[in-house]
């Protein structure tokens, strides 16, 4: 009787604005389901014996002037891992170890800290650790040997080993492996002292810090980002780790994974994201950067219980991030505005809860005074690197905290915006028909690539997004047709950019402008692109000492022409192409074998 009577007396409380100050004694415990609870002051779980569940989505909140929580009894919350025995997800923990009462937050331990569910919906026994590779989902067995920290840096030497005693301060994130049979779907029984109040995380200039959501409740990354504090300490952009689904190994140089990219405007109606980019690894931990597939899963405003994060310094920083009180919300998992950073295609509850609102595809719909638009960049089919372009009043030609994001990567072959030198995936500008706005494309190859636009958002319908190449002075709307050309192994710094205006075409070389010629070096033939079908009288390949290689008279109207080049030796050629007597143009390319 006494739980149920503190069951009624929970509900009771709620809906008259809460608890001053929350006190469980003895054997008696706290059950609250899918409820927020909010308590002004302190919570004292005193005894070991007491116990506060949080159940079905119910949440804790603490007044702002909280110093922190007391005595030696447990709450409980609930998360999801996704990932299955070979991969990462990066965790941090809602609740400190009960091994001393004291007032205040104490470190994070595995083996303190992490229970398994025995039987829905309390009973709960401490989670089995081993040092093997391998965890186990029933009975849950966790390999310690993946549980790991991150100070602040740049390198894998920063990783520090926790294992399954060392301890996690407070708001900083750890790694854990998730566990066999558990079908990417393993469910954590944090159990300890609900952490609470102003706690401060050590950051550096330009360097990262894995850090995450250390309350048991929802965090807005809106309040956190935009806090005056951390405006002073970190960059207003996060890093979300995700690994490729599948993985089947624990050896390092078989990892594949990436960093999405997370920022959100200061009115918090605005939120952008960019998906992962994925590469290898080295036996050393060090990646490769070289391309290996790209990710689908989202991060919203609102960040989980148990969630963790990158963030990096800022230049010039304060050198101290803090996450408050006044950060938290009560927010569900379920309404779809906040969920452990798993796959899109799981959003399939979208509400209204929050001033963002979502398409069908998980993509922020923007308020009508900003505009936006996103382009996938693929490189061979093989993977794709997403750019996410802002438009506002308020930006500005520099840096736009909670607007733009730094790639977390630069891959061997990848596509970034650019500002003061640095590879961006999110950039903003204040909208003008007469910007030109870089695009820089690296190679590590020839290969095919492509430039698709979507997720175009309050442009004019006849206003044109043109992607300019430079080198043939050619424009494509992309909101009528992709873009796809033949690229060599090259940096493409000052190749191609973004334009809403078609300069005017030189009438005195109309031919220059729209075709494109290259060497195919995987089929050894010259491709001559014709998309406009001009009509070409003759193409002719000259060797570097003026000798005449090829000569085709009389070309029908092609989108293509074709040219074997498996009898030629490598080198320098000169593409001569005659559209008349008035249009000559000259094109060199390499042939290599």
């Amino acid at each position: 009787m006494r739980s149920n009577y503190f069951i009624l007396f929970l509900f009771v409380l709620l809906n008259f604005g809460g608890y001053a100050q929350l006190t469980i004694r003895n054997n008696a415990y706290v059950y609250a389901s899918d409820v927020v609870v909010f308590v002004n002051d302190q919570v004292n779980i005193q005894e070991s014996t007491a116990l506060f569940y949080l159940r079905d989505e119910a949440q804790l909140l603490q007044g702002t002037g909280t110093v922190g929580n007391s005595g030696t009894g447990l709450l409980s919350v609930c998360q999801w891992g996704t990932v299955n025995e070979y991969a990462y997800n990066y965790w941090c923990s809602p609740v400190g170890n009960t091994l001393a009462n004291s007032v205040g937050n104490r470190p994070f331990r595995p083996n303190n800290n992490i229970y398994e569910v025995m039987s829905a919906p309390i009973t709960s026994a401490p989670a089995s650790f081993t040092s093997g590779y391998d965890g186990t989902s029933s009975p849950l067995v966790i390999s310690n040997y993946w549980i790991w920290k991150f100070d602040p840096g740049t390198a894998y030497s920063e990783w520090d080993y926790v294992g399954d005693s060392g301890d996690v301060a407070t708001a900083y994130g750890f790694t854990m492996k998730g566990t066999n049979g558990s079908g990417n779907n393993q469910m954590y029984d944090f159990r300890g002292k609900p952490n609470s109040g102003t706690i401060s995380t050590s950051v550096l200039a330009e360097q990262l810090t894995l850090v995450g959501n250390p309350y048991p409740s929802a965090l807005d990354a809106r309040d956190f980002i935009w806090d005056t504090d951390n405006q002073n300490a970190i960059t207003g952009y996060l890093y979300y780790w995700e690994q490729a689904p599948g993985a089947t190994s624990h050896f390092l140089s078989d990892y594949v994974g990436g960093y999405a990219s997370y920022t959100i405007s200061s009115d918090g109606l605005v939120d952008s994201f960019t998906p992962a980019a994925f590469t290898t690894y080295l036996s050393n931990g060090i990646p490769t950067n070289f391309p290996a597939g790209s990710g689908n899963k989202i991060a919203k405003r609102y960040i989980p219980i148990g969630q963790g994060f990158m963030v990096e310094g800022k230049t010039g920083s304060t050198g101290v991030a803090y996450f408050k009180n006044a950060h938290r919300d009560f927010v569900k998992e379920s309404d779809g505005n906040s969920f452990f950073f798993r796959n899109q295609e799981s959003d399939t509850n979208l509400t209204n809860s929050t001033p963002i609102s979502y398409d069908e595809n998980g993509l922020t719909i923007v308020p009508g005074d900003y505009q936006r638009f996103r382009i996938n960049v693929d490189f061979n089919d093989t993977h794709t690197r997403q750019l996410l372009m802002n438009f506002h009043e308020s930006a500005s030609s520099g840096f736009d905290y909670g607007l733009e994001a730094k790639s977390p990567e630069f891959l061997s072959s990848d596509a970034h915006w650019t500002w003061n030198n640095d590879p961006y995936c999110i950039q903003a500008y204040n909208f003008d028909q007469d910007l030109h706005i870089p695009l820089i494309v690296k190679s590590n190859s020839q290969q095919l690539i492509r430039f698709r636009i979507f997720d175009v958002q309050n442009f004019d319908e006849v206003q044109p997004i043109y992607l300019h190449d430079m080198l043939t002075d050619s424009y494509v709307n992309l909101r009528e047709q992709n873009l796809e050309l033949m690229i060599n192994a090259e940096n493409y710094n000052d190749r191609f950019e973004i334009t809403f205006t078609q300069e005017a075409l030189s009438m005195d070389e109309p031919i220059s402008n729209s075709i494109v010629v290259f060497h195919n070096q995987t089929t050894s033939e010259i491709i001559i692109k014709n998309p406009n079908y001009l009509t070409l009288q003759q193409v002719s390949l000259y060797d570097i000492t003026g000798k005449e290689i090829l000569n085709d008279v009389d070309l029908s109207q092609n989108q293509e022409y074709h040219y074997s080049t498996k009898d030629l030796s490598s080198g320098a050629y000169i593409v001569h192409l005659v559209q008349d007597t008035e249009h000559i143009v000259s094109k060199k390319i390499i042939v290599g074998h």
